[in-house]
């Protein structure tokens, strides 16, 4: 029998507060055919419950803040659990911060939420960044229609499992070649050299979790080559040295650790997340090439975006150092690629100009938003619904669990609609074609 953890006990008390039997049978609303005990039913508000004190408890915990910098301003788009609000008021109390905002697609990080920004006055923050430096976003259209392709949808995807490699700390089957792999002053000035042969094999690995290669279709019918990932363990290891040598802690309810940029330290981690962005940069370039391969054709645009990286930018006539963890730069004119799930649209989108675009640090979604973590949409759904929902859409699959299910995230357009006057959307993109890493393929390295 499964030991019983503190959420389940906790479950268990508020349905008895509530006047009901906790092993009683109810109804099972994701799986009509089936039901459940009653007590499983208040699981989401006792983990509600429990994330919100222990957010509170972190607040009380830290230290004071330099005057200059307390009660920042925060911009809130869309609608978020209290837990996730507190969570970023509590990394807004440590360090020099001059402002913030969290995106639509926000939810409970590391230290610091997912789709969230915020600036600092010479500091940089090591959990903002986060694990998965550089992941982001490329996307890029080719000449090729979807007409032309079509019956060979299910031989292109054989192709790209055969030559793309997917999972854990995997070494690429075919050896990719970059100038960031050769670059000997930025290794040395990141202190990273001895990764350096480990970050050559893993050049162009997508890895598990949320990462993917898609393939796309335009409203004028045009294949798109869409891949979500980061830096690997190159980015991973970097991280977690820091926060070492810093003396932070890894967790969710933990303070962000923040370095001066003037510190040895601070310059040191500064050059390794640089590097890190690089990197991650030409594992997509090299994946995406070698999709193109398979396909045919030639690249007629393409957009590429970080999300977990921090950025030197100008804001209110101050330099500062903007750290968004899981969210787009979208300053006025800038594109991004934002995928929406395995079986939903995904977009490019444009920044645009606005009193709310300069208040969001120019900021904006990188995806749907989780609305179930990965464990409650593996007890949640069943591998029928999400074949169904597939079916439906049209999405030939390889790889992928019920833990990145369509039915686990929030849907894109709602998401857009709170970033209204901020962005504006320059095409929809939907997918026909995802690779993800399989069922059982753990990845330390995922975001």
């Amino acid at each position: 029998m499964r030991r019983e953890n503190r959420l389940d006990a906790r479950a268990r008390e508020l349905c008895l507060a509530a006047g009901g039997e906790p092993e009683a049978r109810i109804p099972n609303p994701a799986k009509p055919d089936k039901t459940m005990p009653a007590w499983t039913a208040f699981r989401d508000a006792a983990r509600a419950e429990m994330n919100e004190a222990a957010s509170l408890s972190l607040r009380a915990s830290l230290g004071p803040q330099p005057a200059a910098y307390q009660d920042a301003p925060l911009l809130v788009l869309g609608e978020h659990e209290t837990s996730t609000i507190e969570q970023m008021r509590s990394c807004m109390m440590v360090g020099q911060v001059v402002g913030a905002a969290l995106c639509a697609d926000g939810h409970l990080g590391y230290a610091q939420p997912v789709g969230a920004a915020i600036a600092y006055e010479g500091q940089i923050s090591v959990s903002g960044v986060g694990f998965d430096i550089g992941c982001g976003n490329l996307a890029v259209k080719l000449d090729t229609r979807r007409a032309d392709i079509a019956g060979r949808e299910a031989a292109i995807l054989a192709d790209i499992r055969a030559h793309i490699s997917f999972g854990v700390g995997r070494a690429n089957a075919e050896r990719a070649e970059h100038p960031v792999l050769d670059d000997e002053d930025a290794w040395r000035a990141a202190g990273r050299q001895s990764y350096r042969q480990k970050a050559a094999a893993q050049l162009g690995t997508v890895g598990s979790g949320n990462h993917y290669v898609d393939l796309m279709e335009d409203e004028a019918g045009h294949v798109w080559i869409g891949v979500h990932f980061g830096s690997r363990g190159l980015g991973h290891t970097t991280a977690t040295q820091f926060l070492k040598l810093a003396g932070g802690q890894e967790g969710m309810h933990v303070p962000p650790t923040v370095l001066d940029e003037n510190s040895d330290l601070g310059a040191q981690y500064i050059a390794a997340m640089e590097l890190s962005g690089r990197y991650a940069h030409a594992g997509r370039e090299w994946v995406v090439e070698r999709v193109r391969q398979i396909i045919g054709g030639t690249v007629q645009d393409s957009i590429h975006n970080h999300h977990n990286y921090a950025w030197r930018e100008e804001h209110g006539g101050r330099p500062l150092w903007v750290v968004r963890k899981g969210c787009t730069p979208a300053f006025p004119g800038q594109r991004g690629f934002v995928g929406g799930s395995m079986g939903d649209d995904a977009v490019i989108l444009q920044g645009i100009d606005s009193p709310t675009s300069a208040a969001s640090l120019y900021s904006t979604i990188h995806g749907a938003g989780r609305v179930f973590g990965r464990r409650e949409a593996m007890r949640r759904f069943s591998r029928a619904q999400m074949d169904a929902w597939l079916q439906e859409r049209g999405v030939l699959l390889s790889g992928g669990d019920l833990d990145e299910s369509p039915m686990a995230y929030r849907r894109l357009p709602e998401v857009l609609a709170h970033h209204a006057g901020t962005v504006r959307v320059l095409h929809r993109l939907r997918p026909f074609v995802v690779a993800m890493a399989g069922d059982g393929e753990y990845d330390p390295f995922k975001d």
